[in-house]
């Protein structure tokens, strides 16, 4: 590999990453905050439960609008425009709803405009540099500093605005005026035409039916197994988590719970040094083995004596 090849054109890596840096400041602005919201206007667990499936159900559907949409017939970029302009009504009309079926079903069409995008900002990104390898790392890590960045801005406003933000529905409204902004910035971005255009649709692709042969590898099964298992914990950690600090009588939450990502940061640097040392398998335990430390330490801290393992499950 040689290292000093030409790599893309910076004004287009700064494109790039500012649509990296949105996709997830979207998705972090409402999504640590809204159980504790849900709790607010009355919902309870099995019902802020339900609300967030939809994010999982929109996530199980969106390789099939991708594979029948994005992949043939319109430009990658004109397809996020239009599914984040949607995303920003639904988003909006969400934050008005108090009912729990009403919400759930426009949560449900947000989900299913906002979680095609993951895929989309990915293929944009890989088809729009030149070198995969050492590009993409660069615009990626734009996401995650999003991320981080939707939780020190609820943080500012909580601070010096709006002492109740994290109970309220404003992190939903923030949403939806940046899936507003996103929208209409995708339509500046590079054109990125669909790579199938023209090819014959099968349901067995779009279905994603030929993966299926990849669970006849034994260790392709076990690691697909772990990964559905160590989900379950993630699933209510990002549910939870926030109400649960609330009520511990901890103040800046979201803000503080983006500690997680300036570590996911750190630890996403530290990977090649790991991976060298240690190897995937190692590797994967460790980070499953950290779940459990997280959770022990959730349960034995407190905010007063015991704050530091408030932090630490965090980190």
């Amino acid at each position: 590999m040689n290292l000093f090849a030409p790599t893309t054109n910076p004004k287009i890596l700064v494109r790039l990453s500012l649509m990296m840096f949105l996709q997830f400041f979207i998705w972090g602005s409402w999504y640590v905050t809204l159980s504790n919201y849900l709790v607010q206007i009355g919902f309870d667990g099995i019902l802020i439960g339900r609300v967030y499936l939809m994010n999982n159900i929109g996530a199980i559907i969106a390789p099939f609008i991708i594979g029948m949409i994005a992949d043939r017939f319109f430009s990658s970029q004109k397809v996020m425009g239009v599914l984040h302009l949607a995303g920003a009504a639904f988003m909006y009309f969400s934050s008005e709803l108090t009912t729990a079926g009403p919400l759930i079903l426009f949560m449900l069409l947000y989900n299913l405009s906002y979680m095609p995008t993951l895929a989309l900002v990915n293929a944009i990104s890989f088809q729009q540099i030149d070198r995969p390898d050492l590009d993409f790392p660069k615009i990626r890590v734009w996401g995650s500093l999003g991320w981080i960045a939707s939780g020190l801005t609820i943080l500012a406003i909580q601070t010096w605005w709006m002492p109740d933000i994290e109970a309220s529905n404003a992190p939903m409204k923030i949403a939806s005026i940046l899936s507003l902004i996103l929208g209409l910035y995708s339509f500046t971005l590079p054109n990125t035409p669909p790579k199938m255009k023209g090819m014959k649709v099968s349901i067995g692709e779009v279905l994603g039916l030929k993966a299926l042969r990849l669970f006849k590898d034994r260790n392709f099964s076990l690691f697909a197994l772990a990964s559905f298992l160590i989900s379950i914990p993630l699933a209510f950690y990002y549910v939870f988590t926030n109400p649960f600090f609330n009520e511990s009588g901890m103040t800046g939450v979201a803000g503080k719970m983006s500690m997680g990502q300036m570590s996911e940061v750190f630890f996403m640097i530290l990977i090649p040094f790991f991976f060298k040392r240690l190897g995937v398998k190692k590797m994967l335990l460790f980070g499953m083995l950290a779940w459990v430390i997280r959770y022990v330490l959730f349960a034995m801290g407190d905010n007063d004596t015991m704050v530091w393992m408030f932090y630490g499950g965090i980190l």
